[in-house]
């Protein structure tokens, strides 16, 4: 008889992993506005299976909490068992043995603290807080609510023109977010249950290659009001379009020779192709839209005037300027903020790097673009420096991999020190500290020095991407609130003191994607016209296909490919290849069909106006 075995899982335990991981699908995929007490309950359930029955606070006090729960739940507990709940909880959470224990028991008293409202209105109404009035998990996460199960379908069956129109109900630039957009409808798609979440941002983009110009819808009767739209960014163009769709004459004022903002001078042409911002930007001035260029506010004309001039007045300037690293040295020759370096591109003054060594800072998105623009300019050596890891980088994977691809160096857990010059005041390199994790705070690790001495990085352009500011002092100055560096306005875009002035988009929330930017529009949009003694309807008749039940067996998702980082590298052209109508008639096959199929099917399944 042989004295050892060879461990091999069993069965049993092969089928439980299947389920852990169709559980961890399941988990990833709960939609939006499930009622937390009982998503607590099904958790704290979970946990208690998990024990191993040792020691008393799990095996009792668990159990005394999800009874607790079920009580509150069936109408059947008092305020004073929520008192009896939180003592129970923080007593496991100080005397269980193992985090299984613990944790748990902490999860319940977050909930306690975290949406004791909900536990109240089980108690006292017998009936949730949690709403339905939006279910459907990509509609409900995409910031515009776009309809998107109607124009996956819409692309399904090849209509990709009408595609288009049901996507500029909620979000004038079909074309561009099918380029950039980050996507959060993605995270919560319910096809994670079955295999992976819809390519939605591919078939988007599937839409707007395929439709050619589509012609915006016909305005609405001229109402003979004027509006003054402040920057011409993804923001400000998205509510003059609205606008002008409503009947109201509206003028955009740019400072920059073009349209589109940070989408033009922000974003390379390798992630976005100009000529396809281009169609989404003629689409909107051909419904009316007036622009007047090269004039900046506070210096060429202010909000008084335009107070005086027009009926309303929206400030959509975004977030234009470059955050600073305090370090001695930062005002050097061959030190530039990404915002510059980028805006320079934009506008087709090219800065030579051939043979140089580039160093950028920061681990956003805005980091990505300014180290793969400076690759394609030349560059011999480019790297990131970044104080955390690559794991809590905020930049998208997908553009951390495409920098990766493309050679680019990642200098993590490096925070910057002193920047070195030399005698004629050109910079040379940077010292950096080496950092370590440390403590989660806010639930993201926070980093400490490790105590070894700096490192050096050399490099004859340093590249500040660290994030970005607003140029507030004129909005100030005309009495508009400022705080923390961002114009401060109430949930409706609107100021207390100054009636017919609106602002949304990054200079009232702060740097944040384009699509929150266009949400932001839909929003002042609707009060500005509210506010000129209307309220106009958005809507689209483009018919939405039937639903088929399908057999929805696993399939995987289709990914759009990108040209060989080699061949890239050489160029600014675009980077993506778009998917064959025969990809993109499998990916749109995916989609559950959520609007109609599950909650989608109640009342506000989906708006079909706004």
């Amino acid at each position: 008889m042989s004295r050892l075995e060879i461990a091999s899982p069993n069965r049993a335990r092969i089928v439980m992993e299947g389920l852990y991981k169709d559980l961890e699908r399941r988990i990833e995929s709960s939609p939006p506005g499930l009622c937390p007490v009982d998503m607590s309950r099904a958790f704290l359930d979970l946990c208690h299976a998990q024990t191993c029955g040792k020691c008393v606070p799990c095996r009792i006090g668990l159990g005394q909490l999800s009874h607790f729960i079920e009580d509150v739940l069936n109408g059947n507990a008092t305020m004073e068992t929520l008192d009896i709940m939180e003592q129970t909880a923080l007593s496991i959470m100080e005397s269980a043995d193992c985090a299984i224990g613990y944790e748990a028991a902490n999860m319940v008293y977050k909930g306690l603290i975290g949406y004791r409202d909900d536990y109240i209105g089980h108690i006292q109404n017998n009936r949730c807080t949690c709403t339905y009035n939006q279910p459907v998990s990509c509609v409900s996460l995409c910031p515009a609510h776009v309809d998107i199960p109607g124009y996956i379908a819409l692309v399904g069956e090849g209509r990709y023109q009408d595609a288009i129109r049901l996507i500029r109900k909620d979000n004038p630039f079909p074309t561009t977010c099918g380029f950039i957009c980050e996507h959060p409808c993605e995270a919560r798609c319910r096809r994670n249950m079955v295999d992976d979440s819809v390519n939605i941002r591919g078939l988007k983009r599937v839409a707007a290659d395929f439709a050619g110009e589509v012609d915006p819808p016909v305005c609405a009767p001229s109402t003979g009001k004027r509006v003054a739209v402040l920057g011409g960014g993804p923001g400000g163009l998205s509510a003059a379009y609205y606008l002008q769709l409503m009947g109201h004459q509206v003028t955009v004022y740019e400072m920059l020779p073009e349209l589109g903002g940070m989408l033009r001078y922000g974003i390379p042409n390798y992630r976005l192709p100009k000529n396809r911002l281009d169609e989404d930007i003629r689409s909107i001035l051909k419904t009316g839209v007036e622009v007047k260029h090269g004039l900046k506010i506070g210096q060429d004309i202010t909000i008084q005037e335009l107070r005086e001039q027009y009926d309303a007045v929206l400030i959509t300037i975004g977030a234009s300027t470059d955050k600073k690293l305090g370090l001695e040295g930062e005002d050097a020759e061959g030190v530039l903020s990404a915002v510059q370096f980028l805006r320079n591109v934009g506008k087709h003054e090219i800065m030579d790097l051939t043979g140089k060594e580039v160093a950028v800072i920061g681990g956003g998105n805005v980091s990505m673009d300014a180290v793969r623009t400076a690759k394609r300019l030349g560059a011999k050596k480019v790297s990131i420096v970044y104080r955390r890891r690559m794991s809590d980088m905020t930049a998208l994977r997908g553009e951390i991999d495409g920098a990766i691809a493309e050679g680019i160096e990642l200098q993590t857990l490096k925070a910057p020190a002193s920047i070195v010059v030399d005698e004629k005041n050109h910079v040379k390199g940077i010292y950096v500290t080496p950092q370590m994790v440390s403590a989660i705070r806010d639930g993201r690790a926070s980093i400490k020095p490790t105590g070894e001495e700096d490192l050096y990085i050399p490099c004859d352009v340093l590249i500040k991407a660290i994030g970005q500011n607003i140029e507030t002092r004129h909005f100030e100055e005309a009495g508009i609130p400022v705080a923390r560096g961002r114009i401060v306005t109430k949930r409706s875009g609107t100021f207390a003191n100054m009636p017919g002035v609106f602002a949304g988009g990054d200079c009232a929330s702060g740097p944040a994607s384009v699509i929150s930017a266009i949400a932001a529009a839909k929003v002042v949009a609707a009060n500005i016209d509210e506010y000129l003694g209307y309220r106009h309807e958005i809507s689209c008749d483009v018919k939405i296909p039937e639903p088929h039940l399908n057999d929805n067996s696993p399939c995987g998702r289709v990914n759009l490919t990108e040209r060989e980082a080699c061949e890239r590298i050489c160029d600014f052209e675009g980077v993506e290849n778009c998917m064959t109508e025969k990809e993109a008639k499998q990916e749109a096959s995916r989609c559950l069909r959520c609007d109609h199929f599950g909650y989608g099917i109640f009342k506000g399944g989906r708006e079909t106006l706004w």
